[in-house]
């Protein structure tokens, strides 16, 4: 567990310190609002607030997993929490595995439900664990651990074929995700750690009745790399290189999956750097957008730093409803977007 526990640590460091964004883009650049010079609209009425899976939210955006695990990590998830809580949004943790394995890992876990009480608050394991040992006692620990909304079940072959430690045997999971759905009391959620969700494994996932799916796209951070700065081995440096902009980009990601799933929730990450890609990302069709690696750096100083990262990516994505001439999430999602290729 001192190995897991120090990983947790590695990936915060690298994260901080190294060049860890895929060179690749997500492909919101390739997107553009039709602008409206007369939007008729007031800038001070232009709302944000939205529902995801019966949460009320004060604004679409989805603190994602991150971490958990250390002294370290729970100041982090502390600082996370008090912005949520402050600010009406939702908070995602990061994998709960070292919580089950050490109980010494649960506090910088259940701070976040400390801090917030009733904000809506999302758990995490990963998919492959399920062939490791891990069962539905787990999954219901975690839950119950920090009384969670929802359960996340991420799907990470890449990180695992580069990680060190990596656990690689991903077949037959799909059955053993719906045995966990169906005897969860909240939703599960599926999400990718930065390759993208192709449109027919989603179509897959919801008949195991999944209730929601965060593509979590390529163009954001490469995991790949962060698995091979860690990596002693040369040929999984190589590795790490070769593929460290492998996946589906998160606009094609998005795109593809909404339209074999019109109705379902889904939530666009990986690249989104700006409320104006926000803004593309929602009008593609996501239902809720997720940030992680943009809040660490923050989220290592203080709540405040937090708050004013959080506060201004809002009044960006404010800023393009109202150039967009959309007062509402809902008017925003039903804006179309023109490519700059003209296709």
């Amino acid at each position: 567990m001192a190995d897991i526990r120090k990983r947790k640590d590695d990936h915060i460091d690298i994260a901080l310190t190294k060049p860890v964004t895929m060179t690749r883009s997500a492909g919101f650049d390739d997107w553009e609002f039709m602008h409206q010079a007369l939007p008729e609209l007031d800038l001070a009425d232009v709302s944000l607030e939205t529902h995801f899976l019966g949460h009320a939210l004060s604004a679409p955006i989805l603190v994602s997993s991150m971490t958990g695990g250390t002294e370290r990590s729970g100041d982090i998830n502390r600082h996370l929490a008090e912005a949520v809580r402050e600010l009406g949004l939702a908070m995602a943790v990061g994998s709960q595995r070292v919580m089950l394995e050490d109980p010494r890992a649960l506090p910088s876990f259940a701070i976040v439900r400390e801090v917030g009480p009733t904000m809506p608050v999302f758990g995490n394991l990963g998919a492959v664990q399920l062939n490791y040992g891990m069962g539905i006692d787990q999954f219901q620990r975690a839950r119950e651990a920090i009384r969670a909304d929802g359960m996340f079940i991420h799907l990470n072959p890449l990180q695992e074929a580069i990680q060190p430690e990596g656990n690689t045997n991903f077949s037959r999971l799909l059955d053993k995700i719906e045995t966990v759905a169906r005897a969860l009391p909240v939703p599960l959620l599926a999400k990718e750690v930065g390759s993208g969700i192709a449109p027919d494994l989603a179509v897959e996932l919801t008949k195991r009745q999944v209730k929601a799916i965060d593509v979590s796209g390529a163009g954001g951070t490469s995991w790949a790399q962060i698995e091979g700065m860690r990596a002693t081995d040369p040929g999984r440096q190589r590795l790490a290189q070769i593929f460290s902009n492998w996946g589906i980009p998160t606009v094609q990601s998005l795109r593809l999956c909404r339209d074999r799933l019109p109705t379902l929730p889904l939530i666009a990450s990986g690249g989104i750097r700006n409320g104006l890609d926000a803004a593309k990302a929602l009008a593609l069709g996501a239902n809720l957008i997720a940030m992680a690696h943009p809040l660490l750096e923050p989220a290592s100083q203080s709540t405040e730093a937090v708050i004013a990262a959080l506060q201004q990516f809002m009044l960006e994505l404010k800023v393009s409803m109202f150039l967009a001439g959309a007062a509402t999430i809902a008017d925003l999602q039903a804006k179309p977007l023109w490519r700059r290729d003209g296709q």
